[in-house]
């Protein structure tokens, strides 16, 4: 399989577009029409700066409203043709992609259209070209791909073959089952495409809401092994049309783009990658602080109960533990943290993962093109997580805290036991790439976007887990500027976690050991509880420790969730307390209640402040 990508999946000019390709690794481009319209040199000059890059211009497109037309629309079309004949020998690329007709005008049949392409072909042929019929989805007469490879079947000539693509097959629900009929040097191209599932016309679906493959919810596991089953060894491209891509460097949409060829390639082959590392959880979180507000959130920590169980010998970095968790507090005022603190202010700077195997691991990493991080004070493996944090993979067992010297033991705490998950908040238009980057190096399952309802608007939010559920994520994204996310992007200076949830097994007695330290706990309405009542059959005696404790929760078919909010610390970030009971979500029915009563809070301190002047 060969990688190539269309220029219309980038934002940007020809140039910038191309060198993103290039950088990106890829072997080939589809060089779209208007992208060579607008650009200021000659198409001569255009092919020239692909080779110099190291890329082959795979194909030139799209070709319309050719097949089946009368006369003299006809031969118009077929002086048309020629002209573009003519661009692509100067280009030095070899394949027109020609598209089925969605004219008026055009007549149908498929003998009629194998007469059309018979005759391009021909033409074609004159010039060493050749041609490549793709049946669109929304086209006049020909919208189906067995139909456009029957008319390549009747045409039968050497320089006719089909074009297929993910999109206008999957997006219909079309049987693959004549895919691995077709001759393999009768497919001349293959374009590939994911897609959220939409009650829409296909038509804007296609033209708004591509996603890159591993993005959307389309069966493409099923095409690629129906292509597969061809033998087709020849060029899978990327023809993405995506409003949010066009507000995201094209270097980055290209890099994305690369890697999820890469994992087209593995749901090709299983074989080709090392597996999913296995995730035996988080090995720890690292807070970034300045001396000041390191002094404030370890006080925060301590009425949390956590203890510090070590600290560095010459440097001011500390490790805070209870149960299963570990916090690390790096205020040092040089390195990388000081500098993500400089940025970010009192933050998460940096997650550890343990994994099973931590060279497969580093391999498919790799694989996946991502940015692996090297730090003269930090010799652990990591790679560029959100926003510049960093992500570490631990092995078992990896003896990371070595250098922090042990100064008392944990102790029970107030019951909190692990990390249940991590919530970030990003641009909205990073949400699909971070998306993909966890799916493909971590091999997360996502599960179906959610928006919730935010007092200022609408916020997206994506749940990402693996299957043993010892990694749980949550990404969230606004394109309203007054939410809570876009809030904290704005106080944040970009992405990053917002929230981090800790397990326990018996919440009203870690609620009640927190409210005893003096931690406060975000108040929720009486309003909650009244529908609470109504809604579930709770024992009262439950219903009333929900409502002296804040308590939120949620039912399933197979269990039911319980969890509870600190309020929110400098303004940036606040933590969760869960119990689940043989429950798999996170509560999302409960983030409206949640969101609502942090606004208040916000505008009750703004109120405050104002008052005081």
């Amino acid at each position: 399989m060969r990688t190539s990508i269309a220029t219309v999946s980038l934002s940007g000019d020809l140039r910038s577009k191309l060198e993103a390709i290039a950088a990106a690794g890829f072997e080939g481009v589809e060089l779209f029409e208007n992208d060579l319209l607008s650009f200021e040199g000659s198409p001569r000059a255009v092919g020239a700066f692909a080779r110099e890059l190291g890329l082959k211009i795979v194909a030139f497109q799209p070709f319309r409203d050719f097949e089946g037309m009368p006369e003299p629309q006809r031969s118009r079309a077929l002086e048309r043709a020629e002209r573009k004949f003519d661009l692509m020998e100067e280009m030095g690329t070899d394949l027109l992609l020609v598209c089925s007709n969605v004219s008026p005008h055009s007549q149908g049949g498929l003998d009629r259209a194998a007469e059309d392409l018979r005759e391009l072909g021909e033409r074609a042929a004159k010039r060493g070209l050749r041609v490549g019929f793709e049946a669109l989805a929304w086209g006049r007469h020909i919208h189906d791909y067995r139909d456009a490879w029957e008319v390549v079947r009747r045409a039968d000539h050497p320089h006719v073959g089909t074009i297929l693509d993910s999109f206008h097959i999957l997006a219909q629900s079309l049987p693959l089952s004549v895919i691995p009929r077709i001759p393999k040097e009768k497919i001349f191209l293959v374009q590939v495409a994911d897609a959220p599932r939409l009650e829409m016309g296909l038509l804007p679906w296609s033209r708004h809401f591509r996603n890159l493959p591993g993005q959307g919810q389309l069966p493409l596991a099923e095409f690629m092994r129906a292509l597969v089953a061809t033998g087709y060894a020849g060029f899978v491209s990327l023809e993405i049309f995506n409003d949010q891509f066009r507000s995201v460097p094209p270097r980055e949409v290209a890099l994305d783009g690369y890697r999820s060829l890469v994992y087209l390639r593995e749901l090709a082959d299983p074989q080709s990658l090392p597996p999913p590392p296995e995730c035996r959880g988080v090995g720890f979180i690292e807070f970034c602080a300045s001396e000041g507000e390191a002094a404030e959130l370890e006080g925060l920590l301590q009425r949390m109960g956590f203890r510090r169980t070590r600290k560095h010998r010459s440097r001011q970095v500390s490790l805070w533990q209870q149960g299963r968790i570990n916090l690390v507090v790096n205020a040092e005022n040089e390195g990388f943290a000081h500098a993500y603190n400089l940025v970010h202010g009192t933050s998460v700077c940096a997650l550890a993962l343990e994994v099973a195997a931590l060279q497969p691991a580093l391999a498919r990493a790799e694989a996946y093109r991502a940015a692996p991080a090297v730090l003269p004070e930090q010799p652990l493996p990591a790679l560029r997580g959100l926003e510049g944090s960093l992500l570490y993979l631990l092995e078992p067992h990896s003896p990371w805290a070595e250098d922090l010297e042990p100064l008392e033991s944990a102790g029970p705490g107030v019951g909190l036991e692990a990390v249940d998950h991590v919530a970030q908040v990003m641009p909205p238009a990073r949400l699909l790439s971070w998306r993909l980057f966890y799916r493909t190096v971590l091999g997360l399952e996502a599960s179906d976007l959610t928006e919730i309802s935010d007092p200022s608007g609408l916020i997206q939010s994506q749940a990402m887990q693996n299957p043993e559920r010892s990694l749980r994520l949550v990404l969230n994204a606004s394109q309203n500027t007054g939410t809570l996310a876009s809030r904290f992007l704005n106080a944040y200076y970009g992405g990053g976690v917002q929230h981090i949830a800790f397990a326990t097994s018996d919440i009203f007695a870690t609620l009640e050991a927190l409210e005893a330290n003096g931690v406060k706990l975000l108040p929720i309405p009486e309003n909650y509880y009244l529908d609470l009542e109504a809604r579930y059959a709770l024992e009262s005696e439950l219903l009333e420790s929900m409502r002296r404790h804040n308590v939120l929760y949620d039912q399933s078919e197979e269990g039911e969730f319980f969890h509870a909010y600190t309020q929110t610390f400098a303004d940036l970030f606040f933590f969760e307390i869960t119990q689940r009971r043989n429950y798999d979500g996170f509560g999302a029915v409960n983030a409206p209640v949640r969101i609502a009563a942090q606004v208040r809070q916000i505008r009750q301190a703004l109120h405050n402040l104002e008052t005081q002047f």
